[in-house]
């Protein structure tokens, strides 16, 4: 072949394992198929699920009928207009928002055990909930109350934690620190207030969507599409995550910068989803992890894991309002029940798997001997 030939020839790409590079003029995107595949099968779960949220209750719809009520007027507009369907949407958005702030948060602190719960965005906001709530101040203020509160404790864990360099241990240790003050104070004021007062701070502390309706649910769906632009970037950003940081910088991150904007994505968009039904615990915790293990992916992906957060929330939503007869069992219950589940399984399986890794005196030996070798080369 001349070298004209090989000038007008198309240069080669590296073939990526796992991932499909897909082209249109100069602009390019990779996927990673298994991560795509997770997605389509928790989007057809989510369908499964809002339907069932949607046809299952006290009086059962059928699927046709509910098609018919969304699209036109039938005898079953309110119950699936007014009571199912709002609770229902506020449902995915806050799922979503959660899954995405756990992922977020998790990649940043390199760490399958942090999320808003335990970090402290939770309960700050449970703690100026819980100040509104006892203080006799008016419901309107409540979500703002919340919203505030969980920021502000964000901020109390990015000062702790950001002094020197935003190290991943020192942003848990911070949050985990500031989480054990708030929920102190948090008691405080519960010990302090009126019966009834304390029993409506206890409510929401536990997270539910009983009496949610159509304002929460536009809140939160329109704080998610503000959001869209920084995902994006965030996507993208989250691909240095898992470089160490002399290399993250080698190739011009600007480490602690980057994690401070990704950390403060994350609890923003728990906040606001914490303002909207409380402090349901757990979700942001599960579901990464959850998307992260059927994707087989080195960090929590972000699609994903919304879509693994809002199938999690519409059915702890709809078990606990259809499988315990008249009462009706508050989603946070189930979460949290699951989290535990779920914690008991990460600590059990990765202390199985750390010890299977552990080497033994004679790999110990073989490595030293190895590492001497290297030393006098």
């Amino acid at each position: 072949m001349t070298r004209t030939e090989l000038q007008r020839s198309e240069p080669r790409t590296l073939p990526l394992p796992g991932r499909t590079v897909l082209r249109s003029g100069d602009l390019s995107i990779t996927v990673h198929r298994r991560s795509a595949l997770v997605c389509a099968l928790f989007l057809i779960a989510l369908l499964g699920a809002v339907t069932a949220a949607l046809c299952l209750g006290d009086t059962y719809i059928t699927f046709a009928d509910t098609i018919a009520t969304l699209t036109g007027t039938t005898g079953y507009d309110r119950t699936i207009e007014v009571l199912r369907l709002p609770r229902t949407v506020l449902a995915v958005a806050a799922g979503a928002a959660l899954g995405i702030a756990g992922a977020l948060i998790q990649s940043v602190a390199r760490n399958p055990l942090a999320s808003p719960d335990i970090i402290g965005v939770t309960a700050g906001a449970g703690l100026a909930a819980t100040f509104a709530l006892t203080a006799g101040l008016a419901y309107a203020l409540l979500a703002p109350a919340a919203l505030t509160g969980g920021l502000a404790a964000a901020a109390l864990v990015l000062l702790a934690a950001a002094r020197g360099s935003l190290s991943a241990p020192r942003f848990v240790l911070a949050g985990v620190a500031v989480a054990v003050l708030l929920k102190s104070g948090t008691q405080i004021l519960l010990l302090a207030a009126d019966a009834i007062d304390a029993q409506r701070a206890q409510i929401w502390l536990i997270g539910t969507l009983a009496g949610r309706g159509w304002t929460e649910a536009a809140f939160l769906g329109a704080f998610l599409l503000l959001a869209l632009p920084a995902l994006v970037w965030a996507q993208r950003a989250l691909d240095t995550t898992d470089l160490d940081d002399p290399t993250a910088t080698g190739i011009g991150v600007r480490v602690t910068r980057q994690r401070i904007a990704l950390a403060v994505l994350g609890v923003v968009l728990a906040s606001a989803a914490v303002a909207q039904v409380g402090a349901v615990e757990f979700v942001a915790l599960a579901a990464p992890q959850i998307a992260r293990r059927l994707a087989r992916t080195s960090r929590p992906p972000l699609l994903a894991s919304a879509l693994t957060g809002a199938v999690l929330l519409v059915l702890a939503d709809w078990i606990g309002r259809t499988a315990f007869g008249d009462y009706q069992m508050p989603a946070g219950v189930l979460t949290a029940a699951l989290g535990g589940v779920y914690l008991i399984y990460l600590l059990l399986t990765k202390g199985t798997r750390n010890e299977k890794q552990t080497p033994g005196p004679w790999s110990r030996l073989r490595l030293r001997a190895r590492a001497g070798r290297v030393r006098d080369l």
